[in-house]
């Protein structure tokens, strides 16, 4: 599906659809048509089956392992598992480490595990 418009995205969410999450999640991260209709169905669905943990903490203090840990254990007992990596960018350059996502690859091709880094671009 191409998911040409804001209602097609959301059908496409409805039915566990890591294509239409990743469309969704630019649409909204680049300020695009439809945004706020995305955030208005992602908010109320969220808050019906939805938990948020939130890890944060300094370079290699253990937060890939810890998230690729509870990632295998909600898998291992049947849930769907989204983890949205931020990076901070250098200064310098503009980009991101992004190391999160490369240790959990192993989850890569898992169909009950969306994994989507951002860089913070500063913000």
């Amino acid at each position: 599906m191409s998911f040409q418009n804001t209602p097609e995205l959301i059908a496409g969410l409805q039915s566990h659809d890591w294509r239409a999450l990743a469309k969704a999640i630019t649409l909204t991260e680049n300020d695009g048509d439809g945004k706020e209709e995305l955030l208005t169905y992602a908010w109320q669905a969220s808050r019906e089956d939805c938990l948020l943990i939130g890890i944060t903490g300094a370079g290699g203090a253990g937060k890939s392992t810890l998230i690729d840990g509870i990632i295998q254990e909600y898998v291992k007992n049947g849930k769907r598992v989204g983890v949205i990596a931020v990076d901070p960018s250098s200064a310098y350059t503009g980009g991101a480490v992004l190391g999160d996502r490369v240790r959990m690859g192993k989850h890569a091709m898992d169909p009950n595990v969306f994994i989507r880094s951002f860089a913070s671009r500063g913000a």
